[in-house]
């Protein structure tokens, strides 16, 4: 089928709810995919943080043929070997940690509200749930109701109530919230807010919030769904900040390419989620299962680890160079997961505009903000190659 009919048929039979780049992606390899027209693209979109490993990964493959041989779903009445496998592997160093498996990072983050909920109900009848200015967490009516940016909830009130929101990076403000509202069961944080822009908690901000958990307690939920399974260069991003989450919501990377999202929650919690309180017909199925663990044994070697944090550092020491352009109010970044800021979303847009029409693939996000998310496999040369891209594009919007 021809790309203008399946154009015209996109817009007749789906709902249009995302603003799709006419274009049609048809193969993958490593880092590069192909469009129907036959046009090469350096990914570094990775499928939002998604595809790890890149695309068509032999092992990840490998082990997804495996499975559809033998199982694609059973239902979560029985045992199911490979989410045991799976939860082993995540909580290696999660002493005595369990996880529920799921389908999304929005159905992770649902999962984690209702564990904080039935913990507070047991202890003082606290229900509330504090997030921040900036967060996404989702689009389901809890995760929505977390979710700081007006343009994720216009037209879905009245959202689900017991939630609050203090200013990103603002301590002193949760600690007078808390300290007044007694009923405060969670706090929920992202270490890095992708969607906002690749905004990064302030030095020890993440500690302090963690103090407040332990002091007035409270469930302290770090939400890692798209900053975890290696993005910035350890297994989950919380390792960089020295602190013991109670709930991990994970997702997006977590399945190798296939629906997976995931909550790993501290043995003083684990239990409150009895049967019948919360479940899934879908999640955890044994193909996303297989997939998910071929995936994270890559990353979460140590020297595949280093290499992130080698490439990174070199990705962010290449895009400093470019910082004391005027049209750039700053370029930062973690692992591999960076970002441009530039100080017009007219030159924002231009400049991501000029990337796809060289074959380079990036996200703007909150108007200013270009997101950069290479695979964590990428070569030091497509690094280059997207920099020169970067330059190009900068020369060309100047002039």
């Amino acid at each position: 089928m021809k790309l203008d009919k399946i154009l015209s048929e996109n817009n007749k039979y789906l709902i249009q709810n995302y603003q799709r780049f006419p274009i049609e992606m048809v193969k993958g390899d490593g880092s590069y995919v192909w469009d129907s027209k036959g046009k090469k693209y350096l990914d570094f979109i990775s499928g939002i943080a998604v595809n790890n490993l890149g695309h068509n990964n032999k092992k990840v493959n490998k082990a997804i043929l495996s499975q559809v041989s033998k199982m694609l779903h059973i239902s979560n009445l029985f045992v199911i070997k490979e989410q045991v496998n799976y939860a082993k592997e995540l909580c290696k160093n999660k002493a005595g940690y369990k996880a529920f498996f799921c389908n999304s990072g929005t159905e992770a983050n649902e999962a984690a509200f209702k564990l904080a909920r039935r913990w507070g109900l047991l202890n003082g009848e606290k229900s509330k749930i504090v997030s921040f200015s900036g967060a996404f967490h989702g689009r389901t009516f809890g995760s929505l109701s977390a979710t700081s940016p007006k343009k994720y909830r216009y037209g879905f009130y009245p959202l689900t109530p017991g939630f609050k929101s203090v200013p990103f990076n603002d301590v002193d403000k949760l600690e007078a919230l808390v300290k007044k509202d007694k009923k405060i069961a969670a706090i929920i944080v992202e270490p890095i807010q992708g969607e906002a822009g690749v905004k990064f908690s302030s030095k020890n901000f993440l500690k302090k919030v963690e103090s407040i958990c332990r002091i007035y307690n409270i469930l302290f939920i770090v939400d890692e769904v798209q900053v975890g399974i290696g993005r910035t260069g350890k297994t989950f991003c919380h390792e960089h900040y020295n602190i013991s989450p109670d709930v991990i919501t994970l997702a997006k990377a977590l399945g190798g390419g296939l629906p997976c999202g995931a909550m790993l929650v501290n043995p003083k919690f684990s239990d409150f989620l009895t049967p019948g309180s919360h479940g899934t017909t879908m999640g955890g199925n044994p193909l996303s299962m297989a997939a998910g663990i071929a995936s994270f044994k890559q990353i979460s070697k140590r020297t595949f680890l280093e290499s992130v944090e080698k490439k990174g550092n070199f990705f962010l020491r290449k895009l400093q160079k470019i910082e004391n352009n005027s049209m750039i109010k700053e370029v930062r970044g973690l692992g591999l997961i960076l970002a441009i800021e530039f100080n017009s979303d007219a030159v924002a847009r231009k400049f991501c505009s000029y990337c796809l029409k060289k074959g380079l693939l990036v996200i703007l996000t909150e108007k200013y903000n270009v997101r950069i998310l290479p695979p964590l496999n990428v070569k030091i040369k497509e690094i280059d190659e997207a920099m020169k891209i970067f330059l190009d594009a900068l020369e060309q919007i100047y002039d």
